[in-house]
C-alpha cells in the first residue's frame, strides 16, 4: 500500500522563509551521522530515519503550527527521513521526495521501511538469509511497509504482517546504503 499523503496547497509567507533558511544553516556541515550541535535540537544525527508515530500526521509549510498544513500523512509507521531540526519541529522528507515540517512528538525512532516505492510492476525477493543466493520465501510488491530488524550493510532483516526474511538494503527506503542496524 502506497504512502497515503492529502496535498494542500499554500504559498509560504515570510516566516516560514525565515525558517526554512535557518534549517538550511543548520543543516550545513553536518553529513549522515553527524550529531547537531545547535542548542533547541535533540542532539540526534542529522540526517536520520525515523517512523511515523500516528495515523494522522499534518506537514507544514514551516516549523510552527501557525504554518499551513501543506499535506496530511495518513498512515503510522511509514519511514521519513528527518534533513533539519529547529527547536521542537523536524523537517523530513519521504519516500517520493516531498519535504515539510512535522512536530517531533509525532515520530518515533522505530525503524521501518517501505521496500522499493521506486519500483513499478516489479517484485522483491525476501530471503531466507541474508545471502543473494539464499531460497526466496516470498515476493514483496513496492511500497510494503517493514519493520527493521537489523542489517549488516548489504541485507536487512525485516518483519511485517505475515513475512518475516531478508531484502537487500538497496532496495528498502528507511536505511542508509552500507548503514548497520542492531
Amino acid at each position: 500500500m502506497p504512502a497515503k499523503r492529502t496535498h494542500l496547497k499554500r504559498s509560504l509567507d515570510s516566516r516560514s522563509v525565515k525558517a526554512l533558511a535557518l534549517g538550511a544553516a543548520m543543516m550545513v556541515g553536518t553529513a549522515a551521522g553527524a550529531v547537531a550541535a545547535e542548542p533547541g535540537t535533540s542532539g540526534l544525527p542529522v540526517p536520520r530515519f525515523v517512523s511515523l508515530k500516528a495515523d494522522k500526521v499534518n506537514v507544514r509549510n514551516g516549523p510552527n503550527r501557525d504554518q499551513d498544513v501543506a499535506w496530511v500523512f495518513n498512515r503510522a509507521g511509514l519511514p521519513v527521513e528527518v534533513t533539519a531540526e529547529y527547536e521542537t519541529w523536524r523537517r523530513i522528507r519521504d519516500a517520493d521526495g516531498a519535504e515539510g515540517w512535522v512536530y517531533h512528538s509525532m515520530l518515533s525512532l522505530r525503524r521501518t521501511a517501505l521496500v522499493a516505492p521506486w519500483l513499478k510492476g516489479e517484485t522483491v525477493p525476501l530471503r531466507g538469509s541474508a545471502d543473494a543466493d539464499a531460497k526466496v520465501v516470498a515476493k514483496l510488491e513496492p511500497s510494503v511497509l517493514g519493520v527493521v530488524k537489523a542489517c549488516d550493510g548489504k541485507f536487512c532483516r525485516i518483519t511485517g504482517d505475515g513475512f518475516d526474511g531478508y531484502v537487500q538494503q538497496n532496495q528498502l527506503f528507511g536505511v542508509y546504503p552500507g548503514e548497520k542496524v542492531d
